[in-house]
C-alpha cells in the first residue's frame, strides 16, 4: 500500500509537467510562470504526503487490532481447552418407573371375610444405563404396600438387575436377576397396560407372577417375526406341609439368599410376524421344586400360552397355564395338577376410554384357589400413560366348604408409568 502511494507521489508531478509542455512551448513561459507552476505542484506532493501518513497511521491501526484480535482468538480457544468435558456415557443412564393405588370394596359370603381397604400396592423405580452400544444394565426396585420392615405390610424387592450383552443384531445374552419370559403380564405389568385394577388371578395363582430367577440367559429374533427364548435360572422351594404347602406362588425364593441345589430352565417362542397379532408358547422344568430331596415333590413341568388380537380398536386376550408335579407327597394331597385359563375381550371407545370383560377359572393348590371369576370395567387414559380403573367382580368358589369366601364388589385405582 506505501509503495503504491509513493509511487502515485512521483508519478503525478512527472504528468503534471508533462500536461504543461504543449503550453509552455505555445506561450513561451516567463520565470515567474514557472516558479508558480513549481510552488502549486509542490503544494499537490505536499497534500499527497499528508495523505500517504494518514494512511500508513490507518494500516498501523488496522495492524495493532488484527494483533489483539488474533490474541483474543487464540485465548478462547486455550479456555475452551482448559474446560473438563463433560462423559458422554453420562446421557446414557436412563430413569423411569411406575406406580399404582388401589381401593377394594368386596361383599362375601362369610362377612367375615368382607374387604374394604385402600393400599398404594407398587411403587417402582427404573434405573437402567448403557454402558456402551453392546453392553447395558436394567434394574427394577419396588416398594409395596407403602411401608416395610417389622410388622409391617410391605416389602422392598429387588425384581431386576441384570447385565444385557448384545452379541448382534438378532441375539443377545443376559446374566443377573430378571423376569422370567412366561404369560402376558410377568414381564409387562405396568398399570397402563392391562385392564383391571388388579393383575388376573391366573397371572397371580399359577403364573406367580410377578416372577423373577437369577441366572443366565439368550435371547434371539428372526425377520419373520419369529423370536425366542432360553433361561437357565434358580428354582422354586415350594413346602410341602403346612397352609401354603404345593402352592406355586409361596414357593417364589425372590433371589433371597436362596437354596440352589437344584435349578430350573424356561423355553419360550413368539411370533408377532402378522400386524396386531402376538401367539406366544413357554415351558419350563423344574428339577426339584422344593429343594428337598425324597420329600414327596420331586419335579415339575410347566406350559402356557396366550394369543394377543388386535384390530382397530378391538383387542382380545386369551391365555391358559398349567403346572403338573411329580411326587407320591403332592400327588398324595391333589395338588399335582394345577392350572388356569381367561378370556379377555376388550373395546377402545376412543383414545381415551376402554372397555373390558374378563372372565377366569383357576384350579390351584389350595380350596380357596379353586374358583371361577367373571369381572368387567372400564379404564380411562387422561394422558397415554395414566389410567383411571373401575371393575365390577363376581366370584364363586368350586368346593363347597369355600363358598364363605364367594364374594362380588368393586375395585376402583389410578396407575401411571414413564
Amino acid at each position: 500500500m506505501q509503495n503504491v502511494v509513493k509511487s502515485v507521489v512521483m508519478i503525478c508531478p512527472i504528468f503534471s509537467a508533462v500536461q504543461s509542455l504543449p503550453v509552455l512551448a505555445q506561450n513561451e513561459p516567463t520565470l515567474q510562470g514557472l516558479w508558480e507552476i513549481i510552488q502549486q505542484q509542490q503544494a499537490e506532493i505536499d497534500d499527497l504526503r499528508e495523505q500517504l501518513a494518514v494512511t500508513e497511521v490507518n494500516i498501523n491501526g488496522t495492524n495493532e487490532r488484527i494483533q489483539k484480535t488474533e490474541q483474543i482468538v487464540e485465548a478462547t480457544g486455550d479456555y475452551i481447552e482448559s474446560l473438563e468435558v463433560p462423559d458422554p456415557s453420562a446421557s446414557r443412564t436412563s430413569l423411569g418407573g411406575y406406580g399404582e393405588l388401589h381401593y377394594n370394596n368386596l361383599s362375601a359370603n362369610d362377612s367375615a371375610l368382607d374387604t374394604e381397604k385402600i393400599d398404594y400396592h407398587r411403587f417402582v423405580l427404573f434405573l437402567g444405563h448403557e454402558f456402551n452400544d453392546r453392553v447395558s444394565f436394567f434394574s427394577e426396585l419396588e416398594v409395596e404396600h407403602s411401608l416395610a420392615g417389622d410388622d409391617k405390610p410391605g416389602e422392598v424387592e429387588l425384581e431386576q438387575a441384570f447385565v444385557n450383552f448384545s452379541m448382534n443384531n438378532n441375539v443377545s445374552a443376559q446374566g443377573g436377576l430378571f423376569l422370567l419370559p412366561l404369560g402376558i403380564l410377568n414381564e409387562t405389568h405396568e398399570p397402563p397396560t392391562f385392564y383391571g385394577v388388579e393383575r388376573n388371578d391366573v397371572e397371580s395363582i399359577i403364573i406367580p407372577s410377578t416372577w423373577w430367577e437369577a441366572g443366565v440367559g439368550l435371547n434371539g429374533n428372526f425377520a419373520n417375526g419369529l423370536s425366542w427364548n432360553a433361561a437357565f435360572h434358580s428354582g422354586l422351594e415350594m413346602s410341602t406341609s403346612g397352609s401354603s404347602a404345593f402352592r406355586v406362588r409361596s414357593g417364589r425364593q425372590k433371589v433371597a439368599e436362596a437354596l440352589a441345589s437344584n435349578f430350573a430352565s424356561t423355553f419360550r417362542l413368539r411370533y408377532t410376524g402378522v400386524p396386531g397379532l402376538e401367539l406366544s408358547a413357554s415351558y419350563q422344568y423344574q428339577s426339584d421344586p422344593s429343594q428337598v430331596p425324597g420329600d414327596g415333590l420331586d419335579s415339575g413341568d410347566f406350559f402356557t400360552a396366550h394369543v394377543i388380537y388386535q384390530r382397530g380398536f378391538f383387542s382380545l386376550r386369551a391365555l391358559y397355564a398349567g403346572w403338573s408335579f411329580d411326587g407320591f407327597a403332592v400327588k398324595g394331597a391333589g395338588a399335582d395338577k394345577q392350572s388356569g385359563w381367561y378370556v379377555e375381550p376388550s373395546f377402545r371407545l376412543n383414545p381415551e376410554w376402554g372397555v373390558y370383560t374378563r372372565y377366569e377359572d383357576v384350579e390351584g393348590a389350595r380350596i380357596q384357589d379353586v374358583f371361577a371369576q367373571w369381572e368387567a370395567g372400564f379404564n380411562y387414559y387422561p394422558v397415554p400413560n395414566v389410567a383411571l380403573k373401575f371393575d365390577y367382580r363376581k366370584r364363586t368358589h368350586d368346593l363347597f366348604t369355600a363358598d364363605g369366601r364367594d364374594f362380588n364388589g368393586f375395585d376402583m385405582g389410578i396407575g401411571y408409568q414413564f
